[in-house]
């Protein structure tokens, strides 16, 4: 019976995190996560299924830490290491740009490092999560060959580790890929994300509640697609003979004004939008109650209007294509929370959804 494979993830307990430990378990690898230290809060809510799994294995350890990962990798010697630890909230990440860039940008560093030193560059193959923000406002849609111009410090951060994977597979002949993701979505993200702050608010709103839904640019256009899809994605990046790099999307965009339109629909809420830029607000029609409005606070700094990616690189080399539609993803994100407030009703299977 041939060894099992060994494969570690940083960042374990984000979203991505989750949905990839279960795939990777149920491949038939032994998984070790890395997770930051947190002395108050659980973080490993999104593991409970594979917790107690005989096969997987979770670590303290943190990106601005290089000796730690140094020890760590030394320690698993694992055969695929997928970086998807560091700072993901654009938003925040103007607010602590420092760290940002520490965590995001030098940690990579960090690890490669590891791998490179430890002598390991022909057993360890590296993912490294990229991100569609390193695209700014370059004219969609966005591909491998598109220019990059980020317009935030978790942009910047993550150029910065685009760059040195490529570097360091060019030097030192490391297996190392960047997956360019563009958004992805599930029940899983967490509640800081503008996709899922919308669809708790809703489902609260569904079950009685009173408090509006405060939104910042409704017009940004985003290519949603689902985690569990993704992942398959960076797993598949990691069987290839040769490494690369691919953008993995759907190829299609909305707003998010369509998101919220399309979460309230979902609920039974039939919603009309008034006014213009920080004037906008949402309106139950058959209440008469304003549900959602804009708080100019939640502008960024600098605004990203419109990503969307365009994945034939990794159709045509990866066999990869995202199975999870806008509707579903949306419709699969609202059954979750409004579980979670309470709220359980027959519903439609088809959304009617703005702005096609």
């Amino acid at each position: 019976m041939a060894a099992r494979k060994t494969a570690l993830i940083t960042g374990v307990t984000g979203q991505d995190g989750a949905y990839l430990a279960r795939f990777l378990l149920d491949k038939g690898y032994v998984v070790h996560g890395m997770r930051r230290y947190e002395a108050t809060d659980d973080d490993t809510a999104r593991l409970r299924d594979v917790i107690g799994h005989r096969h997987f294995h979770l670590h303290y350890g943190d990106m601005t830490d290089g000796g730690g990962l140094f020890a760590l990798v030394n320690a698993v010697r694992p055969h695929e290491i997928y970086n998807l630890a560091g700072l993901s909230q654009v938003q925040v990440s103007f607010t602590v740009p420092e760290y940002t860039a520490d965590a995001d940008a030098l940690g990579v560093l960090r690890l490669l490092e590891a791998v490179r030193t430890l002598g390991m560059a022909e057993r360890t193959r590296i993912y490294q999560a990229s991100t569609s923000e390193m695209y700014g406002n370059a004219p969609a849609p966005q591909n491998e060959d598109t220019p990059f111009a980020p317009r935030s410090p978790y942009g910047t951060a993550k150029l910065f580790a685009y760059w040195t994977v490529r570097n360091y597979r060019e030097a030192y002949g490391l297996h190392a890929s960047n997956g360019i993701l563009f958004n992805h979505e599930s029940p899983l993200r967490g509640e800081e994300f503008v996709t899922r702050k919308i669809t708790r608010a809703v489902a609260a709103l569904a079950a009685g509640g009173t408090q509006k839904l405060m939104l910042g640019n409704l017009d940004a256009r985003r290519d949603w697609g689902h985690a569990a899809d993704y992942v398959e994605g960076m797993w598949r990046m990691m069987q290839q003979d040769r490494p690369g790099d691919y953008v993995l999307a759907t190829g299609r965009a909305h707003s998010v004004r369509d998101f919220a339109t399309a979460a309230f629909t979902y609920a039974g809420m039939a919603v009309e939008w008034r006014g213009r830029g920080p004037q906008e607000c949402a309106f139950d029609i058959v209440t008469g109650c304003m549900v959602a409005q804009v708080d100019p606070a939640l502008y960024r700094p600098a605004e990203v209007h419109e990503l969307i990616g365009d994945a034939a690189r990794a159709r045509r080399v990866l066999g990869w294509v995202p199975r999870t539609g806008f509707e579903a993803l949306v419709r699969e994100m609202m059954d979750h929370d409004l579980a979670q407030a309470g709220v359980h009703m027959a519903r439609e299977s088809i959304l009617a959804v703005a702005a096609e």
